[in-house]
């Protein structure tokens, strides 16, 4: 049956926003397309790249990621287990404790310990003084170890997240049946508990090692030669954009693959879940801790909550309030005004494009619209780097065929540009924020007012957005966030004379002015704050009823 007009606008402009998605990433890989240049350019540089900077880039990436990726596992399954499957006094508060590191940047959590444990800072002086040493004390901060340590204790609450539901769902059950059946606590953890949270923990750490390739403010700061960090140099240094092409393409297949892994973990959590059966009937109790084994639960849950958020904090609060630093007030009211501008806006079109796709989606789901909704759900997994230069080559190649079209003005020196990346990487957030929203409204209130002779507009203001409220708020929050932290795309996009608290903070802390770059570091933690408290409000244990009446 052929579409009317109206359905070929629709169908149109569904095509239009997957093409705006798919543009950054399209880009990039036709910049490997032989041009004017001659289709020996780029493999020239890729020779000259692969004869110096990209074994440097590429045997840096793998060990960072190697690190933090047994990093975050150990730490975050091991904080998992110790509060989903052990009782101890302190446990409901370090549940949630757990989840604090999120609200902290890990470039912001950087210049925390580089200013505290450098070699001039104040922890190496007073143990100079005291112990009468004259070397260093501690190892070098800006180091491959010192960023693996940055990320491991900002990224761990990826898996502590996965692997604590997964424990939470019916561990407990099958640990009490293979106590029944005389098998003892070591086996029971290694043998029934740890398989269950194995595909939790796979994704989580693949959601990790995304966040860490790609970082760019730890690595930058740190002086850590990884892709991320080449393609920025490749492009602003070198002004060589076959060569950040290139870096970003490989930055892309890593990205990919971790992308790959994570699906499939995810796609097996399904066992985890609580289906009903006879073990549910089981009374499964946390095993309660004694002695040393309570110290050791502290030292396992508390242990990442003081590395990650206490002490950061603590670090940057020492410079605000030492005496003689002039804190820039003044400015900082502009940076704060211009992130709270561009997070609204961001947030605002990015709730706005996933509630019509969700939608669409559940009313329609023909393939534009699926189309659509997997493009959105991919953009968060490319990075910001990857996402400047796929915005910055097609405006190159339109100046260069029409330089006075204003493009390259349109696109750097206002905020289109800037709005455009966030909503090519943090729409995804809200579009799942939405889905889940989504999920818990029958499909039979849609059939009930369609029987009834409600239209679109009056089925999704007057059915499901009374229902979609709380999600809806759920994911402007997220994006919101999200917007005030980011920094790669920030830091290039951004117009002429409009700093964000991010880039402030990067620009003050790279000049060695950390007593400055406090200030707006402090503001996006107490701003990255918000969601972790929503998210462990969302995570609290509902209260058994009262039936007894």
């Amino acid at each position: 049956m052929p579409l009317r007009p109206l359905g070929r606008l629709r169908q149109a402009l569904f095509l239009l926003l997957v093409l705006l998605f798919l543009l950054p990433v399209l880009s990039v890989l036709a910049a490997w397309w032989p041009g004017s240049d001659g289709g020996a350019a780029a493999a020239q540089i890729l020779r000259e790249m692969a004869a110096t900077v990209l074994p440097d880039y590429a045997l840096t990436t793998l060990w960072l990621c190697l690190l933090v990726g047994i990093g975050v596992v150990l730490v975050g399954l091991t904080a998992a287990a110790a509060v989903t499957l052990f009782e101890f006094p302190g446990r409901r508060t370090l549940e949630w404790a757990l989840l604090l590191p999120l609200a902290m940047p890990a470039y912001v959590v950087a210049y925390a310990y580089t200013d505290a444990l450098q070699f001039s800072g104040p922890l190496q002086t007073a143990l100079r003084a005291s112990l009468g040493l004259q070397g260093r004390v501690f190892p070098e901060v800006r180091s491959l170890g010192g960023a693996a340590w940055v990320f491991i204790f900002t990224l761990y609450p990826y898996v502590y997240l996965l692997a604590r539901t997964a424990l939470g769902e019916r561990a407990s059950h099958l640990m009490e049946a293979a106590r029944l059946l005389g098998a003892p606590l070591r086996r029971r953890i290694l043998e029934v508990a740890l398989p269950l949270a194995r595909p939790a923990v796979a994704a989580g750490a693949a959601l990790a090692l995304m966040e860490t390739l790609a970082d760019f403010g730890v690595a930058s700061y740190f002086g850590i030669q990884t892709f991320s960090a080449g393609i920025y140099k490749a492009w602003l240094a070198m002004d060589n954009r076959i060569a950040a092409a290139q870096l970003a393409t490989l930055l892309l297949l890593l990205v990919a693959l971790l992308l790959t892994l994570e699906r499939r973990a995810q796609s097996r959590l399904r066992f985890a879940q609580t289906r009903g059966g006879r073990l549910d009937v089981l009374d499964a109790r946390p095993v309660p801790l004694r002695g040393a084994a309570l110290g050791l639960a502290w030292l396992v849950c508390g242990l990442p909550v003081l590395m990650g958020f206490v002490l950061p904090v603590l670090f940057m609060l020492r410079p605000l309030l030492a005496d003689g630093v002039a804190l820039p007030w003044a400015q900082f009211v502009g940076w704060s005004l211009n992130s709270l501008r561009l997070g609204a806006i961001s947030a605002a079109l990015a709730v706005s494009l996933a509630l019509l796709l969700a939608f669409k989606l559940r009313r329609r789901p023909d393939l534009p619209a699926r189309l659509a909704v997997q493009m959105v759900g991919l953009g968060y997994a490319v990075p910001g780097a990857v996402l400047v230069v796929g915005l910055l080559l097609p405006v190159g190649w339109l100046q260069a065929m029409a330089p006075e079209s204003g493009v390259g003005y349109l696109l750097t020196a206002t905020s289109f540009g800037l709005v455009w990346a966030y909503l090519v990487r943090f729409s995804a957030v809200a579009l799942q924020s939405v889905q889940s929203g989504y999920a818990r409204i029958p499909t039979s209130f849609d059939d009930s007012a369609r029987m009834l002779g409600t239209r679109d507009a009056a089925l999704l203001t007057r059915v499901h957005w009374p229902l979609l409220k709380r999600s809806v708020a759920a994911a402007t929050l997220l994006v919101f966030v999200d917007v005030m932290k980011e920094l790669p795309a920030t830091l290039v996009l951004r117009p002429f004379n409009s700093d964000t608290l991010a880039v402030v903070a990067y620009q003050l802390a790279r000049d060695e002015r950390l007593g400055e770059a406090a200030l707006p570091a402090l503001a996006l933690v107490l701003v990255g704050l918000l969601p972790v408290l929503l998210l462990s409000r969302t995570l609290r244990p509902a209260k058994p009823r009262n039936d007894s009446n």
